[in-house]
């Protein structure tokens, strides 16, 4: 690790060495810093929670299978402006995605048509991943940890919608469905699986049943929608049925009831 000293002769204090800051002794602060940036901002913003989208990085408006981007920028567009309802002194419902190309920019797209704010949780790639121009900028983040980001879908999300995708969007569907059946989530989230066609030819859901490693009560923890208005009554009547009689002064952020399970996980 380089020795960099001030104009003085003096070694800065350990918070503005750069050096130090990115060397392994300082992982940690680099860890904690991909929590407490995203938690202030969100408590700044005032959101209280978020719709997340995942899917595909590589769907492109006119491409093969364009429609699923159309469809999800369409959703998000119903989706932020049914919201709209709710928004007093918090921001409820907040249209939120990895903040890429593809599907991200379509959720992102989305939410702009309906002049609502959305969320853009970004990470560092070799390629294919670049913040897409529809985020709200002050709620656009970048990310090195994928532990971090996935926190971050996480813990504010009350309701999942996930379009074809491959070996990310795979990951980030199974880790939420996985929280959801460990009841590793501090609440109800509803989670939409769109495009059943192409989802079961990825994944035969019905295998898992048959040979015993998940139960068939499991297959309750998500729906198939193959159609923007199905998808959107999907989530609005779990939205409506759990969330929205919620008071809205409840803070934004605010501590868990379960110190287990601070804030959504």
């Amino acid at each position: 690790m380089a020795d960099h000293k001030t104009p003085e002769g003096r070694r800065p204090v350990a918070y503005l060495n750069q050096d130090f800051l990115n060397s392994p002794e300082a992982r940690a602060i680099r860890l904690l810093a991909e929590y407490l940036e995203p938690l202030g901002t969100f408590r700044r913003q005032c959101i209280r929670d978020t719709v997340v989208f995942f899917g595909s990085a590589r769907l492109r408006e006119d491409g093969p299978l364009g429609q699923y981007y159309r469809d999800a920028r369409t959703l998000a567009r119903m989706i932020t402006e049914w919201a709209s309802q709710f928004t007093s002194s918090t921001h409820r419902f907040v249209v939120c995605s990895g903040g890429g190309p593809g599907i991200m920019e379509a959720a992102n797209r989305g939410a702009a048509d309906a002049g609502g704010k959305s969320i853009g949780l970004n990470i560092g790639l070799p390629f294919e991943q670049f913040p897409n121009p529809y985020i709200t900028p002050e709620l656009s983040f970048e990310f090195h940890y994928f532990f971090m980001r996935k926190l971050w879908f996480a813990y504010l999300a009350k309701a999942l919608i996930v379009f074809p995708g491959g070996f990310g969007t795979l990951d980030e569907m199974m880790e939420m469905l996985t929280l959801s059946q460990t009841q590793k989530l501090a609440k109800k989230i509803a989670i939409v699986i769109y495009g059943s066609s192409y989802w079961r030819e990825v994944i035969n859901f019905d295998a898992l049943v048959r040979h015993g490693t998940i139960g068939a009560d499991d297959l309750k923890l998500f729906r198939f929608a193959d159609d923007v208005e199905t998808a959107f009554q999907l989530l609005k009547e779990h939205l409506t049925t759990y969330l929205v009689p919620e008071t809205q002064e409840t803070p934004a952020i605010s501590p868990s009831r379960n110190p287990q399970k601070p804030g959504g996980v």
